[in-house]
């Protein structure tokens, strides 16, 4: 059973970061925790140097009226996968969601917050996504908002399938 609440975007702070390094999800979800313990004050550092680039345009999703961090998204390259074809103009949308959030059916909102987000602000020509081919979840839920797979590749790194999905936006 889904439930609905409202969600703002506002740019990702340090204090978020040191938040999401906690989230941990259960196998196969796994593959997405950030860290493998309390952040250490290396690892707090580049997680930081990572999240708060400019070029990636984290935003963390507010959910409304609490003010709790419930997920974070990115425009560009961070939503990229070594070994996928990028060649087409786009925006690249990456998400993680809050562990006890997923699987409750509330993924329509984060995505369609993001797609949103991504179309008010950047103009594209088409919005990008590459989703884990295990995650299933997670494709439903971008299909859900018009995007169809293009591609099918083997990671770089760790050798795993992902899907690129695309939305055209003219």
């Amino acid at each position: 059973m889904s439930e609905t609440w409202q969600l703002s975007l506002q740019p990702l702070t340090a204090a978020h970061v040191e938040q999401i390094l906690t989230w941990h999800y259960e196998p196969p979800y796994d593959l997405y925790d950030m860290s493998i313990g309390p952040p250490d004050a290396v690892a707090l550092a580049e997680a930081l140097d990572y999240f708060l680039r400019p070029e990636y345009h984290f935003q963390a999703m507010i959910r409304q009226p609490s003010g709790e961090l419930a997920a974070f998204c990115s425009f560009g390259q961070d939503g990229q996968v070594s070994g996928g074809d990028y060649s087409a103009e786009a925006v690249d949308i990456g998400m993680g969601v809050h562990p006890k959030y997923t699987g409750r059916g509330l993924g329509p909102m984060f995505a369609g917050a993001a797609v949103d987000y991504a179309l008010k602000t950047f103009a594209p020509p088409r919005l990008r996504v590459t989703i884990a081919e295990f995650n299933r979840r997670a494709q439903k839920v971008w299909q859900r908002h018009d995007f169809v797979p293009v591609q099918r590749f083997l990671s770089s790194y760790g050798k795993r399938p992902f899907i690129i999905f695309v939305r055209e936006c003219g």
